[in-house]
């Protein structure tokens, strides 16, 4: 639905930017520091209580770490009912990893097996939303921990009773101790955004905005673009309301794109200056609603405005083509912009869950492609068939999750063989080693690799040195067991990724001793152990996916050009009414394409190391492919009653026909040249010979009829190919890129 467009577009935006603290500053962080005081006060007093009182040694492991996946490796957002439903969907996933786990440790080629399926279905499940991407290395610490330890069915009573235990005590922790909620940080910049462009339209109605009121907008929409592109998942699920979130974000960077464009083109606008005042109005109670008010966003006036103005432009005296087409240019910003905040109505409305069921029914066929819904039944059928859908359709070798699941199950798999067969005395830090360093290509797993080992031996020193201080000593390893934790805790996100790595060790080093008092040797076994999980990971990710995310960005690029291609073509008949039917079908493979899309530049961008791929050239290329799906929609949601239908010989204006065909083959002639941008950013074909890429021909459209209809359509096609030119650089230079073996 929604592409990552944090683009550079202009000088005022490069400016904006901010700077990325290097990875090897320590940070402070408010929300680290909540987490380590929850670790703190739940992980060693579970511990405590399950080992010194209980004297239970599965519970107390299993409490321990379930505290630590809870707390630690969990990454929860939302309300407190949201992340209440999130712990809840973690305890009973983790749950039954822990019982496939513990069923089939004792038989090597069984537990291997096992593991390829289980692994994938938890990596793939990240899809459904940022909750529960968060929770997919806590539920894989659950299923890790039992398959590579040794243990048999009759354990399985004590360690659920043990991870539940960590469960609830860390569930409570949460809700009762996080930080004052900021609020919805994606749903703020969007209505910050909306606040913006209202202040920047009121300023052009009223004669004509200063450079700070759009520099204003400009740092609103980039504020919107990096907090919905700051995290290496899409930060909505596939719940109605997420998706609408997702919409509104989308298509508020389509109204600045429009805006933009509208004062670069033609700052002065005689005859809409009502029209952009109402738009303003309704952009005000967008911000309004999205910053949490009871309002219904009116836009009856707003609309009214806008069919006058079509009217307007119908009944105009212009006698020649070149007057019609100039009263059309000056009518299209003002009205593709009216049309664009008509949508983020639709979905704010329902983004606050605010929207009727028709509306809902009616955006949710534009998402999924789903059937008409009648009863609230059939609505909620329909419903649960879009989102099924959504992830049925990242059932695809196109997809990152998909690919990262297929890679990260097969590299677990192999880990628990390696640690079976190896003999190793904890199997355990074998798979945890390769999942702790599994990135998405080889070069970034040996990154990582290597400072896990780092991190891992500077563990095994600190935790070597604090055993030589205080010897074996219960009294003194209960002492340093939270100071160990709480490092280990504040780490991820605020610390360098070895010192977290190495805190790990030193809790490992400390609660390892305490249940068997075997001194500083625990440390060097897991050394070994992290150092076969580390080759595991390297090697799966040069047999499976050598290039990561890049590879797959060039592909989904195409997909998004070819489905948006395809999408312009049916709009554009579906307008000229050549079509019966709208375009849902190819709506929804555009929009499932975007997703995709979205999802590989995310993976692409939280890889480490530098990129072969101009972040420039990829922006930009991913830019014109949401703007060719955005274009195709707005042409197939605005075919009015009285479209002009062909009529039987002698019953339409002259032209009108042959302005018909010449729009359908204009479209045509775009769609053609997406395909050429899709064949050159694609996965290159052996002896493919690519001729340059040309920008489409305009000729076709200067005699267009002045028919009001047929000029809207061409204002469409004219605002879409006025900039295809720019995209011949950065699609040969990414073809050239794609074309070069994976390790240079």
């Amino acid at each position: 639905m929604v592409q990552t467009s944090v683009a550079v577009t202009s000088a005022e935006e490069a400016d904006a930017q901010p700077r990325r603290r290097p990875e090897w500053v320590p940070q402070w962080s408010v929300p680290s520091a909540y987490r380590a005081l929850r670790t703190v006060l739940v992980v060693p007093a579970l511990f405590a209580l399950t080992f010194e009182g209980f004297g239970n040694l599965q519970i107390a492991l299993f409490a321990a770490f379930g505290g630590f996946a809870s707390l630690v490796l969990a990454n929860f957002g939302g309300t407190r009912r949201d992340k209440l439903i999130a712990h809840l969907g973690l305890a009973v996933t983790g749950s039954i990893a822990l019982i496939i786990g513990t069923a089939v440790s004792g038989i090597t080629a069984l537990a291997t097996i096992v593991t390829i399926p289980v692994a994938f279905g938890i990596f793939f499940a990240g899809v459904a939303g940022p909750n529960a991407a968060g929770g997919v290395t806590a539920a894989l610490l659950a299923y890790v921990l039992p398959v590579a330890s040794p243990g048999n069915a009759s354990m399985i009573p004590d360690r659920l009773a043990g991870w539940w235990l960590a469960s609830v005590v860390a569930t409570a922790a949460v809700l009762l101790l996080s930080p004052p909620a900021a609020g919805d940080r994606l749903r703020a910049a969007a209505g910050a955004t909306a606040r913006a462009y209202a202040d920047l339209l009121d300023a052009l109605v009223q004669g004509g905005a200063t450079q700070s009121q759009r520099a204003a907008a400009v740092a609103a929409k980039h504020q919107l673009m990096v907090t919905f592109a700051s995290t290496p998942y899409r930060p909505t699920g596939l719940a109605t309301a997420d998706q609408g979130l997702g919409s509104v974000v989308e298509e508020l960077e389509w109204c600045g794109v429009l805006i933009t464009d509208a004062i670069d083109e033609d700052s002065d606008f005689p005859e809409d200056r009502e029209l952009l005042a109402a738009v303003a109005a309704v952009l005000k109670q967008i911000a309004a609603l999205l910053g949490g008010a009871d309002i219904t966003p009116r836009i009856e006036a707003m609309e009214q405005l806008r069919v006058a103005g079509c009217e307007r432009q119908r009944a105009s005296d212009a006698h020649t083509p070149d007057d019609a087409l100039a009263v059309a240019r000056r009518a299209f910003h003002e009205q593709a912009i009216a049309v664009a905040v008509r949508a983020v109505v639709a979905d704010a409305m329902i983004a606050t869950r605010r929207a009727d069921p028709e509306t809902i029914a009616a955006r949710r066929r534009g998402w999924y492609g789903a059937p008409p819904e009648g009863t609230a039944a059939e609505r909620r059928v329909a419903a649960l068939h879009g989102a099924v859908g959504v992830l049925a359709r990242h059932a695809s070798l196109r997809s990152v999750w998909m690919l990262n699941a297929i890679r990260g199950s097969l590299a677990l798999a192999a880990a628990v063989l390696v640690a079976d067969l190896s003999g190793v005395q904890h199997g355990f830090w074998v798979v945890l080693g390769t999942m702790s360093v599994l990135r998405t290509n080889a070069a970034t797993t040996e990154s990582t690799a290597l400072r896990a080992l780092g991190g891992t031996v500077i563990g095994f020193i600190v935790g070597a040195l604090l055993l030589l201080g205080i010897g074996t000593s219960t009294a003194a390893l209960w002492v340093a067991l939270p100071i160990a934790v709480a490092v280990a805790a504040y780490a991820p996100g605020a610390l360098p990724f070895m010192f977290g790595q190495a805190a790990f060790n030193v809790v490992v080093v400390v609660l390892f001793n305490i249940l068997i008092p075997v001194g500083w040797k625990v440390g060097v076994l897991r050394i070994e152990d992290v150092a076969i999980g580390c080759v595991v990971s390297l090697a799966v990710g040069l047999l499976f996916w050598p290039r990561g995310a890049g590879a797959i960005v060039g592909d989904d690029l195409a997909d998004s050009y070819r489905r948006g291609a395809a999408y312009l073509t049916e709009s554009v008949n579906w307008a000229l009414a050549l079509r019966p039917t709208p375009p849902t079908g190819s709506a929804a493979a555009a929009i499932t394409a975007g997703i995709r899309l979205d999802e590989g530049v995310r993976g692409f961008l939280a890889e480490q190391g530098s990129k072969r791929v101009s972040p420039e050239d990829l922006w930009r290329l991913v830019m014109a492919s949401t703007r060719l799906r955005l274009t195709a929609y707005s042409l197939a949601s605005l075919r009015p009653e009285h479209a002009c239908a062909p009529q039987p010989d002698g019953a339409e204006p002259p032209g009108m026909a042959e302005t018909r065909v010449l729009l359908a083959r204009t479209a045509g002639n775009l769609a053609e040249f997406y395909d050429q941008v899709a064949l050159l950013v694609g996965r290159p074909v052996a002896n493919q010979v690519i001729a340059p890429l040309r920008a489409p021909s305009l000729d076709d459209l200067e005699q267009a009829h002045r028919h009001a209809h047929l000029l809207w359509i061409r204002e469409n096609l004219h605002h879409l190919a006025s900039r295809a030119p720019v995209l011949t650089e950065p699609a040969a230079r990414i073809a050239e890129q794609r074309r070069q073996p994976w390790w240079r």
